[in-house]
């Protein structure tokens, strides 16, 4: 069996000397495949983790695969906006919260290997399948705060910490979303309350993107964040000044999944593209990212705790699929200063 990470490497160089890339060129090229043989990804991922799994599938399959990139709720629009007509076949990412609420988009599909995927991490009726699993987590700046000063999500709701929060509008980032659910269930008591509350402790300011988290905190600009434990502990291995933090009242464990879109031109390909992403080698190269895999026989990186010492939150799933739009107005009537949804 190749190794993935030797093969990533390879096919970096090949791609730095050619100017080509998975699916490059996918228009007018002599070389381009049959219809057959083709499938269009549309992935929220970065780069360096879709990378490796795009062109090793290629690799091992023959089929020519088109990705497009962007963030989860962008993405998610494009394809209800194409529902008459997909243009793409799988979604790649995205929390499955955010899945859930678009639903009508997609077929449901019970992947090969079913039965290896922890219980905890399954879709029941195969609507997607799951990925990894993203504990959410806070961070902060190690020159400007010491342990203990950032413990709990309640903590982001105190007055030292206004205007000195990272976060993205849960709008656009889907990590986010979950992230701010998260808080109003860890929180508990009124949670349009806590919302309202959470929403005014960043005086109106939302970073672009969910990368922007842990830049803005690692440079100071931002005393905490609120992001995911895959991208936190990145870069704390990569010597940023930052520390991560598991709230002692409770944080989420969602997974982030993929989705055969309804409708697929190549939808066959779709599937294996699926069967392949819970693959055992797949998985494996997750732990080594940081990323927690969603199989039994895959262990967890050694780097990171055990879920069993992490307190967990019961995330309600149903709940933050049912009121996602609401809870967007009132976010976004509460970032405009008004009182009232």
């Amino acid at each position: 069996m190749k190794n993935m990470r030797g093969l990533a490497l390879g096919l970096a160089a090949v791609l730095l000397l050619s100017g080509c890339g998975a699916g490059a060129d996918s228009s007018g090229s002599s070389f381009a495949p049959a219809e057959e043989d083709r499938l269009v990804v549309y992935t929220s991922h970065k780069e360096e983790v879709w990378w490796p799994i795009v062109r090793e599938f290629e690799e091992r399959t023959g089929i020519w695969v088109d990705v497009v990139t962007g963030g989860t709720n962008e993405l998610l629009e494009r394809i209800a906006q194409e529902a008459e007509d997909p243009a793409a076949d799988v979604m790649f990412g995205g929390g499955v919260d955010s899945l859930e609420v678009y639903q009508d988009c997609f077929d449901p599909y019970l992947c090969a290997g079913q039965e290896d995927i922890l219980e905890r991490y399954r879709s029941e009726d195969g609507l997607w399948t799951p990925f990894s699993a993203l504990p959410v987590v806070l961070i902060y700046n190690t020159k400007l705060l010491s342990p203990g000063e950032v413990a709990d999500w309640a903590d982001l709701l105190q007055p030292e910490f206004q205007g000195k929060i990272a976060f993205t509008d849960p709008g656009v980032s889907g990590s986010c979303f979950t992230g701010l659910v998260t808080l109003l269930q860890a929180v508990g008591g009124d949670r349009d309350e806590t919302l309202r509350q959470f929403a005014r402790q960043l005086e109106g300011r939302e970073l672009d993107s969910s990368g922007d988290i842990l830049a803005a905190v690692s440079s100071g600009s931002c005393w905490v964040g609120v992001t995911l434990e895959e991208s936190a502990w990145k870069r704390v291995q990569a010597g940023d000044s930052i520390a991560v933090v598991y709230p002692r009242d409770g944080t989420s464990s969602v997974p982030d999944g993929s989705a055969l879109i309804r409708g697929a031109v190549h939808p066959d390909n779709a599937k294996r593209f699926l069967d392949f992403t819970v693959s055992q080698e797949v998985q494996q190269l997750l732990s080594d990212q940081y990323r927690r895999p969603v199989r039994e026989d895959v262990g967890t990186n050694p780097a990171l705790p055990g879920l069993s010492e992490v307190v967990l939150v019961d995330y309600d799933l149903a709940w933050a699929s049912e009121n996602h739009d609401a809870i967007l107005m009132s976010w976004a009537f509460y970032q405009g200063g008004e009182e009232e949804p």
